[in-house]
């Protein structure tokens, strides 16, 4: 493997070609390898699983009696006697709510501000076109009723409402329409909506002009619609929305804005949603909730086939993806994750919180846009990308900012940016897809100028499936991890008592990131070597003699032969035992999944990892003199034991793992990324108690070898530096494509290795610190989920 210091260290040697046939050339462990009753998932969700393939084919969008009010008020041609849209028409006189309203969601007490709206736009169409009396006195009633809610601080407000409600009314008294409200609210509601407007127009600023654009239904005296029109999409529209289109059309015979209509009315017949299209930002919000819940293995070919679909879009410079800076920000994301090449030049405009602010318009302004942006932000592949450095530096101190204050109220949101900020790099599969199962609202309504649901994004066969996938994986772990406890004694590695146990640490990362059925064999690996890797580094660091460390190093050595050598003591034996055993029963299996030998490859990653450990315990000792910064990494980063943990479960991944990808640079190159950053990272954490203790550490060594030049201060920047330096390259080789020879997913786990680590060094050193780590054990292996009724 090759460090960027320059020095280069092997990991793969030239390997002897060693017979294999499927009958077996070499001998099975002395314990027969136990394998879980795998739960048999099969119609586990098939019912959900099959909804979810028809979401991700068909947007659905909820119909808003707010916007089709609005298209119902557009004249046919010069004719101001009847609608140019009849079935809207029809469509209010027929819906209406029992207790008056037309409100979307008439039960949500946070939503009545979006009712009196939907409510005040429907009375304004039956009045235009003189039909449905009865029905405009119920409403005005509700009106009446609910009118306290429009200057209620503490209601939920649609986008623009303090600016279009007056407006409405204003509207309705031209038409002769008495409204159940005093004059002096309406005066405050006016003036309100008078210096929001005034304020807008002295800035300025574009944000505010595409702001008052996108509300210009609220105002009856526009002095110029074209300067509206300049908002106008491709697909006719202003802004995909169908009431400021409507609007538009009131004042302005545009054909385009007649074409956007009708052809919403083609695919919704009678009524029309509050946005539209939205079937890229649905998709992806469909892909994200599928990665987050932990079920989107169910349906990797309609994954690979949308976002195939979506980056020509992207390519194509589709409005609908880069007018919208939520759907912009989510599609590079989870686009750069996939392998699709996307620019960070995206967002260039973006990346400065000023101008942010003061380009875009208030419905991109939303805590959930800066979300997306903040996670877009954390998709660095490339030494230098200035954008996505300063997308993160503001985006990450506004959240940061809004939750000190408690300005995120929603407990969906509030927890989702918690979480983010908390583990930007360390964020693990399982426990995210928990916290998301849990936090998981059915029929989760979105708020705009109203109130609307995209029953894509949020509905009850996601959580059904992901909650049974959870609890049914979760079984399996826990019957995987009794027969990992069960074998720490049969081997009696707890009788060693200077070792620390760390079975469930393992099993926990292993179960962590690769928690599918199919995966046993490799969580069990991962689980395995990581106890035995612990072992032989605390047998190094504590436990052993000299002549203990060079007798195992000379058994492995041998290896079949080790007999030659024999055992210089008992604790040699139980972890050569083990070792031993477990790497061979391994090396059977694996040849079996691969249908080649890769004994020697298992072999020689043991003998590395012990002449690194060796070469360190010698300048521990200070029979070698004290090493370079670029020495030490070049023996530290192999030393910090990922070999065994992560190298061999590559092999049961489902996947053909030739001879050709694990000798390949890129291979190594992956290894050596993944291990650089737990190395400084450990040494980060870590400094203090090992400069206590004599042993090396990174950051002491630049500080010594600097002469007095470096100071610690300085030694933890450069560190720091580096891990970001190393994490960006990984995640580059991870999502490249071109010329890649290592299989996506078992680059995958050179990833989420990182991850992991990041996790148990963050703060302290979490591996000696079980306290740190007990909540999100039993959070992934012990207790299931249990939820209301949904």
């Amino acid at each position: 493997m090759s460090l960027a210091c320059g020095n280069s260290f092997k990991l793969l040697s030239q390997q002897k070609t060693e017979s294999w046939t499927p009958s077996g050339a070499y001998a099975y462990p002395k314990t027969p390898a136990r394998r879980v009753q795998r739960l048999n998932l099969g119609g586990l969700g098939d019912g959900s699983i099959s909804k979810i393939k028809e979401m991700l084919h068909k947007v659905e969008l909820s119909v808003s009696p707010y916007d089709t009010a609005w298209v119902a008020m557009v004249p046919a041609g010069d004719s101001s006697s009847q609608s140019r849209f009849p079935e809207c028409l029809n469509w209010i006189l027929e819906n209406q709510n029992p207790d008056g309203s037309w409100a979307f969601h008439p039960s949500d007490p946070l939503l009545v501000k979006d009712s009196l709206s939907s409510t005040l736009a429907c009375i304004l169409a039956l009045q235009k076109w003189n039909v449905g009396q009865r029905l405009v006195n119920r409403g005005l009633d509700f009106i009446g009723s609910n009118k306290w809610a429009a200057t209620d601080s503490k209601q939920k407000s649609p986008i623009g409402f303090d600016v279009i409600f007056p407006g409405m009314i204003e509207r309705a008294e031209h038409m002769g329409l008495a409204l159940p409200i005093n004059t002096s609210s309406l005066d405050a509601m006016l003036n309100k909506r008078d210096l929001e407007v005034q304020s807008a127009l002295r800035s300025g600023l574009e944000g505010k002009k595409k702001y008052l654009a996108y509300v210009a239904e609220g105002f009856n005296k526009l002095d110029d619609w074209k300067d509206v029109m300049k908002y106008q999409r491709s697909n006719g529209s202003l802004f995909n929305s169908p009431a400021t289109t409507a609007a538009a059309l009131l004042h302005l015979n545009d054909d385009k804005c007649f074409t956007y209509l009708n052809s919403l009315l083609q695919r919704y017949r009678n009524a029309v949603p509050t946005i539209y299209p939205l079937d890229i930002y649905a998709r992806l919000c469909t892909i994200d909730n599928l990665e987050r819940l932990g079920i989107d293995q169910y349906f990797r070919i309609e994954i690979q086939t949308i976002l195939d679909e979506i980056y020509r879009c992207w390519m194509q410079g589709d409005d609908e993806i880069f007018s919208d800076i939520t759907c912009l920000a989510l599609g590079f994301r989870l686009l750069r994750m996939n392998g699709y090449d996307v620019s960070s030049d995206v967002f260039a405009g973006l990346d400065e919180q000023e101008q942010f602010f003061n380009s875009v318009s208030e419905q991109y302004k939303g805590t959930n846009t800066i979300l997306e942006l903040y996670k877009a932000s954390l998709m660095l592949i490339l030494p230098s990308e200035p954008i996505l450095e300063k997308l993160y530096v503001w985006t990450s101190s506004f959240l940061k900012l809004a939750l000190g204050k408690g300005a995120v109220g929603e407990k969906k949101l509030h927890k989702e940016v918690e979480y983010a900020l908390k583990y930007p790099h360390a964020s693990l599969e399982r426990l995210e897809n928990r916290k998301s199962i849990e936090l998981h609202e059915v029929d989760n309504v979105q708020l705009l100028k109203t109130a609307y649901r995209c029953s894509n994004s949020d509905n009850k066969y996601l959580l059904e499936l992901s909650l049974k996938d959870f609890n049914a994986c979760q079984y399996i772990h826990k019957k995987e991890l009794n027969i990992l406890e069960r074998w720490v004694k049969e081997y009696r590695m707890d009788e060693l008592k200077f070792a620390r146990q760390k079975i469930t640490y393992g099993f926990f990362a292993a179960a962590a990131v690769l928690f599918s059925p199919e995966h046993s064999d490799a969580r069990i690996a991962w689980a395995k070597f990581t106890v035995l890797v612990t072992l032989i580094d605390d047998l190094f660091d504590v436990g052993g003699s000299e002549e203990e460390l060079l007798n195992m190093f000379e058994l492995v050595k041998k290896w079949d032969s080790h007999s030659e050598v024999g055992f210089c003591s008992e604790q040699i034996e139980i972890i050569f035992s083990a070792v031993y055993d477990t790497t061979n029963e391994f090396a059977v299996k694996a040849g079996i999944e691969q249908g080649r030998s890769v004994k020697d490859h298992l072999i020689e990653i043991w003998l590395i990892l012990l002449e690194t450990m060796w070469r360190e315990f010698e300048w521990a000792r200070g029979t070698k003199s004290l090493p370079s910064v670029d020495d030490y990494m070049s023996s530290a980063y192999v030393s910090v034991a990922l070999g065994p943990v992560a190298l061999v479960p590559l092999y049961f991944l489902g996947a053909k793992l030739s001879e050709e990808a694990v000798k390949s640079k890129e291979y190594d190159d992956l290894f050596m990324h993944m291990s650089v950053i737990s190395r400084l990272l450990n040494d980060l954490t870590t400094v203090k108690r090992e400069s206590e203790q004599g042993k090396l550490n990174s950051l002491s060594l630049r500080v010594i070898h600097g002469n007095g030049s470096i100071s610690e201060e300085d030694a933890i920047s450069e560190t720091k530096r580096l891990i970001e330096s190393h994490r960006r390259e990984l995640l580059r080789m991870v999502v490249q494509t071109e010329g890649s020879v290592v299989p996506k997913v078992c680059k995958d786990v050179f990833w989420k290795t990182s991850k992991i680590v990041h996790l148990f060094y963050m703060g302290k050193d979490g591996f000696s610190s079980p306290h740190e780590m007990i909540s999100a054990i039993n959070t992934v292996i012990h207790n299931p989920i249990l939820l209301p009724p949904y």
